[in-house]
Order: C-alpha cells, then structure tokens, then sequence
C-alpha cells in the first residue's frame, strides 16, 4: 500500500515547502526509534514512510498498518512552535489493530470503538523535555485535526480526522 498509496496524497497545507521535512520517533513500547527525512523534493519519501509505519505499527500483534502522512507534518508543525525540532517524539500508540482496539475500549471508556488510530490516522505522543500543556497547546494552534489532551495518562492525541478538541484523563 506504501507508494501506491502516496503517488495519490495530495500535497496538504502543512506540506507545501519544497524544503526537507525530518521527524524522529521514539516507540516506549518497542524501544525503537527512528529520525528520518519523510518529505522531499516535494513529495512524500516513500522509504522513509514505511520505516514510519513500521515503528508505529501495533505492538500488541505486531501488524504494520499505512499511516497517514500528514500526520509527520502535524508533528513538524507542532515542533516547530515548541523550538524542538531536534527531539524524539515519544510514541504512546500509532497504529491500533481492530483487536486491539476492542480490547482497549472495553478496559476504557475513553477508547472510542472505530478510533482514528485504526485507520493510520491518529498518534498519542509526548516530547521530552516540553511540557505537555506546552505541546497540548502548539497542536491546538494549528487548527489541523483532532487533539485530545491526557494530562493524567501524560500525553496529546493527534489526529487527521475533523477539527475538535477534547480532555482526557
């Protein structure tokens, strides 16, 4: 699904410099990480995004899933308005596999039953050395997707879906 999939992406907001776009990952749950150019020469790289996929996939069964690359933009941009642009952003959950999924909205309410994070399409993220109500705040202001705000459970969701917002625990 890799570069078929991204020939088709058009080129978002957030993804309209022709300058290199860089992220970094780190996965808590499978000790991986990742610093990769994933935008260049005005496209998406497809090599770069499926090493993406692949840190971000379930770590509960292991499936690797397309994720959606606006996402890296989201991160980007919300890097850029935290002037970190250096630093890891700590992976909570990428990709969700339906069984996953089910079996983490029966333990929590707050688990939507088809979250975004099924469809590639939502992260739950911290970056070191910001704080979260720093970074809750960066990912609000620019008005791209969803963002939930966990400041019990030390994380922001962000997502490609509609624009709201919403707090966790």
């Amino acid at each position: 699904m890799g570069a078929a999939a991204l020939a088709g992406l058009p080129s978002g907001a957030l993804a309209q410099s022709l300058e290199p776009r860089r992220i970094a990952l780190h996965n808590l749950h499978t000790g991986e990480s990742l610093k990769a150019v994933y935008w260049e020469d005005g496209k998406y790289v497809p090599d770069a995004v499926a090493a993406l996929n692949r840190v971000l996939r379930d770590h509960r069964t292991g499936d690797v899933h397309f994720m959606e690359p606006h996402l890296y933009d989201i991160l980007d941009a919300v890097a850029a308005k935290v002037e970190d642009r250096g630093a890891a952003f700590q992976i909570i959950s990428g990709y969700r596999s339906p069984k996953t999924n089910a079996m983490l909205h029966a333990r929590s309410k707050g688990v939507a039953t088809h979250s975004l994070h099924m469809d590639g399409k939502a992260m739950d993220v911290r970056l070191n050395g910001v704080a979260l109500e720093h970074l809750h705040k960066a990912a609000l202001s620019l008005k791209k997707g969803g963002v939930g705000y966990y400041p019990v459970s030390n994380f922001v969701h962000v997502d490609v879906g509609r624009v709201r917002q919403w707090k966790g625990a």
